[in-house]
């Protein structure tokens, strides 16, 4: 999901201190997939399972007086 009007950096990725162009600074894409990798084994081995339905706000809707109005 790379923006096309996006400008890239060159930077030293500060986690593995290889040469990143990215958009912004912080982790290269190669650390980021291990570290998500990383932790989402950390969370199966717990018992923790994401979830995977989208979250649904539930409606607390309650109509105003006008609307109710005879």
């Amino acid at each position: 999901m790379t923006d096309a009007g996006a400008e890239l950096q060159t930077f030293e990725c500060p986690r593995c201190g290889a040469t990143a162009q990215e958009r912004f600074w912080g982790p290269c894409t190669g650390c980021r997939s291990a570290l998500v990798a990383a932790y989402r084994a950390e969370a199966a081995a717990r018992g923790e399972v994401p979830e995977t339905t989208p979250f649904e706000p539930s409606m607390h809707v309650v109509p105003n007086h006008v609307a109710t109005k005879d």
